[in-house]
């Protein structure tokens, strides 16, 4: 069986698990929540909420989880893989020629004061930002021409960014997308007791609301090493349409 394996390659805080949630909903789909995770602990050394949890509930070494696991069998036609762009360290990326690529994107002005009440001395590695700005020139030195995702455009029009997103990954759009069952699923990563609350309560993509706390003045530098990085992905998102 042909199978077609899309790596969502996101930062952390950019509703990344609602569109792991979303393409859970559809039948020919099977989902895989940062299977590169623990791999990533182990090399970087990052003190993550539930390292130790982490590194013992998943494959550290991220050789053997890309072959067994990101290029390994499927039991269904599409593998959708939420990943985080800052864990391609110490990897072959070779296995990039072999996925549809996509990357998720949030205004860090937006981003990091949420991202602060899980780090609390956050980096611009932690972000992804620079990762993924990366990761888009080596995909384009290899030929592709990833899809850019913004969440604050999805979470704008849903239905609109969705259906654009399976129009470049040529596969059919579907209404079940939409919307989910409150609660976690079974692909859930041990970690979810740490960052998906939010998630679990919801039953769909919540409306975008714009942040209007004032902006944290400790974190006023990375902002300024994330913008490049971000407004440069951004020129390339996809846009949700017009209002009326």
């Amino acid at each position: 069986m042909s199978v077609l394996r899309i790596c969502l390659w996101s930062g952390p805080r950019n509703v990344s698990t609602a569109v792991m949630y979303s393409f859970g909903r559809r039948e020919d789909t099977r989902v895989l929540d940062e299977p590169l995770y623990a791999h990533y602990l182990r090399v970087s050394g990052a003190p993550h909420p539930g390292r130790e949890e982490i590194l013992a509930a998943q494959d550290q070494h991220g050789d053997r989880v890309v072959r067994d696991v990101i290029l390994g069998d499927s039991d269904r036609p599409v593998l959708f893989m939420k990943q985080m762009a800052h864990h391609l360290v110490d990897l072959d990326l070779g296995f990039l020629d072999r996925t549809a690529n996509v990357l998720l994107i949030r205004d860090p002005q937006q981003m990091l004061p949420s991202l602060l009440r899980q780090l609390p001395e956050p980096t611009l590695t932690d972000t992804g930002l620079r990762s993924q700005s990366d990761l888009l020139r080596d995909l384009r030195r290899r030929g592709q021409e990833p899809v850019v995702l913004d969440s604050r455009e999805l979470l704008l029009d849903p239905r609109s960014l969705l259906e654009q997103l399976c129009e470049r990954l040529e596969l059919p759009f579907d209404e079940a997308m939409l919307e989910w069952p409150a609660g976690g699923r079974e692909e859930d990563g041990v970690w979810a007791k740490h960052w998906y609350q939010n998630i679990h309560r919801s039953t769909g993509f919540q409306p975008y609301v714009e942040k209007t706390d004032p902006f944290p003045d400790d974190l006023t530098e990375l902002l300024e090493e994330c913008r490049p990085h971000y407004d440069s992905l951004f020129r390339s998102a996809l846009r949700a349409r017009p209002g009326p």
